[in-house]
């Protein structure tokens, strides 16, 4: 992964399609997050069926978002995956001329969204068990802001450079370290 770039920029829409899938999602970002696993852990951590993970690891394969780590096989029958980036990224303003680009571009979005929502869905489903100093941090909050266009670039730019920052100083080997999930969105609400 060090000969990698860190991010994917997708313009294809045949890879975003094939991305816009649940499972294949999920996968990406547990072999993100958790590092590289095999067909038979990622089983175990999705509970998704052994042929299942594998024919969607052969999809994400296909299209770049996944390469064998073959050094990590302890035998010629064990195969081991890894994230070929740490992210993938898409800008929506380019796809607007091409009908097909754009439709790919939503999908994708809305597969996202959706991953999004099963997760925070999820989180709530715990919190009561958590130790209350991991709830004292959550926050959920939306604010409603009049901007011109070139303000909401420079508010993408802010976000993206502070999710970069708090990116570069996590470190999973941290006792008491843990995944926190950050999500955020600006966007031209409806009139």
């Amino acid at each position: 992964m060090a000969d990698e770039p860190k991010t994917l920029h997708l313009t294809d829409p045949k890879a975003m399609r094939a991305l816009a899938h649940e499972t294949r999602i999920r996968l990406l970002g547990e072999l993100r997050i958790r590092g590289p696993q095999t067909v038979g852990i990622l089983s175990d951590v999705t509970g998704e069926a052994v042929g299942s993970v594998s024919y969607h690891l052969g999809k994400l394969a296909e299209h770049g978002f996944v390469v064998e780590a073959p050094e990590l096989a302890r035998n010629r029958r064990e195969r081991w995956w890894r994230a070929a980036h740490a992210r993938t990224n898409w800008e929506p303003v380019e796809l607007l001329d091409d009908p097909e680009r754009r439709l790919a571009s939503d999908l994708l979005r809305r597969a996202f969204l959706q991953r999004y929502v099963a997760r925070f869905e999820a989180y709530l489903d715990a919190e009561a068990s958590l130790d209350p100093a991991w709830v004292r941090g959550t926050t959920s909050s939306d604010n409603f802001l009049h901007l011109t266009p070139d303000e909401l670039v420079e508010l993408r730019r802010e976000l993206s450079e502070l999710g970069e920052r708090w990116q570069a100083r996590s470190n999973p080997d941290r006792p008491d370290a843990r995944t926190v999930t950050l999500i955020w969105q600006a966007y031209r609400g409806p009139q």
